[in-house]
């Protein structure tokens, strides 16, 4: 112990700083230390006998005289700051480096004497693993990507096969299935384009749907003046998974209306509507078109009927088709139960 060693600990005291299992260091006014715990001796392999007494700055080779943390620790003995969460990089010679998290704290206690207690925690193993997961994060994002990007690329070239072997068939019938069915596949593409950006956490679903619909109306609806779609709802927002299949429920209903609703160039107005409370939702496509008879999608049931009742009950909703005087109504909702 050096001559101007401070003056010794209460003995509970010195047997709390010495027991504990987080490395410790009291220091006085003088960033001397006056004790420390066995574990910082044992964590940052420095002699027990020689810290006690000794200026933090001198500790080891000088690895704790770092110009900020010393001025850091001024300043918490002098009351106009504390030291919380501060990160360091113990840099020794001849060992790896390390990431500390420091803490440091004035005590308030009935003693003239002035004392700073400064806690230390190795977080190098916490970083490392955080890092590990950042890059594997990374990797799976830039991965993902590339996923969308065949995908988009497949549904384009889907696309564009079903709309050439439309043009060339020579049934009717045929060639009507086969407009549906291209524009399922672009509608399942503008899904796809409107999830790919935010694949991670929840989708705000009013922007979402009008960006669905937007697709759907300009694919399918020549004469915006004739017939309008809408969309309105509150700010609900859920996952990307539940977000496609509301995606596909509403794209399946849209086209039901505007293949069904306004025969013979008939005026009208589609409204998609989402509002949710906590679990309770509802969903509802709306149109003031000629109506279809109650518990029917269309003329008869087909597969959009199939899709819509499928996805409902997976989501756990209930469908629920009216007259919506004029036009037809179908809702699907979800009560908590």
């Amino acid at each position: 112990m050096n001559a101007a060693s401070p003056a010794p600990l209460d003995g509970l005291a010195q047997a709390l700083m010495i027991s504990s299992r987080t490395p410790v260091l009291l220091l006085d006014s003088t960033l001397t230390v006056v004790a420390s715990s066995t574990s910082f001796s044992r964590t940052f392999g420095l002699d027990p006998v020689r810290i006690q007494g000794q200026q933090i700055s001198k500790l080891g080779t000088g690895e704790w005289s770092a110009r900020q943390l010393i001025s850091l620790l001024k300043s918490t003995l002098s009351g106009a700051a504390r030291i919380d969460s501060y990160e360091m990089d113990l840099v020794r010679e001849g060992q790896a480096s390390r990431s500390l998290e420091l803490n440091a704290c004035k005590l308030d206690y009935d003693s003239d004497d002035v004392r700073l207690l400064l806690t230390i925690t190795d977080v190098t193993d916490v970083r490392d693993s955080n890092k590990v997961k950042d890059d594997l994060l990374r990797e799976k994002t830039i991965l993902l990507q590339e996923l969308q990007h065949r995908v988009a690329n497949s549904l384009q070239i889907i696309a564009s096969v079903l709309i050439q072997n439309a043009r060339s068939v020579d049934s009717d019938e045929t060639r009507v299935h086969l407009f549906e069915a291209h524009n399922r596949v672009m509608s399942v593409a503008a899904i796809q384009r409107q999830l790919a950006p935010s694949r991670i956490g929840a989708i705000d679903l009013l922007p979402y749907l009008n960006e669905l619909c937007s697709s759907i109306s300009a694919s399918m609806i020549r004469d915006t003046e004739q017939l309008s779609l809408e969309v309105t709802g509150d700010d609900s927002a859920v996952s990307a998974d539940v977000s496609v299949s509301i995606g596909l429920i509403v794209t399946e209903l849209v086209i039901n209306a505007l293949k069904h609703a306004f025969p013979n160039h008939r005026n009208g107005r589609i409204i998609v509507d989402y509002r949710s409370d906590g679990e309770q939702w509802t969903l509802s496509v709306r149109d003031d078109g000629i109506g279809v008879r109650t518990g029917v999608f269309g003329a008869k049931p087909g597969l959009g009927t199939g899709i819509v009742d499928a996805i409902s009950q997976q989501l756990g909703g209930t469908v629920k088709v009216t007259d919506a005087h004029p036009g037809t109504q179908v809702l699907i909702s979800h009560a908590p139960g």
